[in-house]
């Protein structure tokens, strides 16, 4: 057999993708199981909301099943199915009037000497802490450290600038080691 896994992986998805443009529903149900459970991960980071992050997977793959005709295979199909997811989520929380406010002029954070070596989190704990986190922070913090976006991507996504999103993730991981230190030793 030719190819690695990853290129036997991507053969199997664009399968799945002309098929579902072709109308085939076990295809669609396929690529729905194949990428539902990280997208609703995510949907839920961004919204801090389970119910939220249900409906906001549902309308991203209403909305990628009818635009799959637009999927170029210029990116992965996963970055396509989660730049709709986040947009999506924006969209979701602007909607709610949630606190979604990027302050441009907020004092700098000083970083404390604190060795974050020193000590070791558990997941869950870090997990509870980040859904405690004020929207503008835990979006910006899911963006860049769990989903792998840069600074400028995110400027771009959110409608903010670049050093915005640079001092709210700053501001977003002074107030998590915080949040974290507390539930250690609170």
């Amino acid at each position: 057999m030719t190819g690695n896994a990853d290129d036997r992986e991507q053969e199997a998805v664009a399968f799945l993708i002309e098929e579902c443009k072709k109308g085939n529903h076990r295809a669609q149900f396929r690529l729905y199981r194949q990428y539902s459970k990280a997208m609703y991960n995510l949907a839920f980071r961004m919204t801090n909301s389970r119910e939220d992050a249900e409906d906001i997977l549902q309308e991203t793959f209403i909305e990628c099943f009818r635009n799959l005709s637009s999927f170029r295979f210029e990116s992965t199909f996963g970055g396509w199915l989660k730049r709709i997811l986040i947009n999506k989520s924006i969209n979701h929380l602007r909607k709610k009037k949630l606190a979604l406010v990027f302050p441009e002029t907020l004092p700098e954070v000083m970083e404390d000497n604190y060795d974050e070596g020193e000590t070791e989190y558990d997941v869950s704990a870090v997990h509870k802490c980040i859904e405690l986190l004020p929207d503008g922070y835990r979006i910006v913090l899911t963006l860049y450290l769990l989903e792998g976006y840069d600074h400028s991507e995110i400027a771009q996504i959110l409608g903010i600038t670049e050093s915005t999103s640079k001092s709210q993730y700053s501001r977003a991981r002074a107030k998590l080691k915080d949040l974290l230190k507390n539930r250690m030793y609170g």
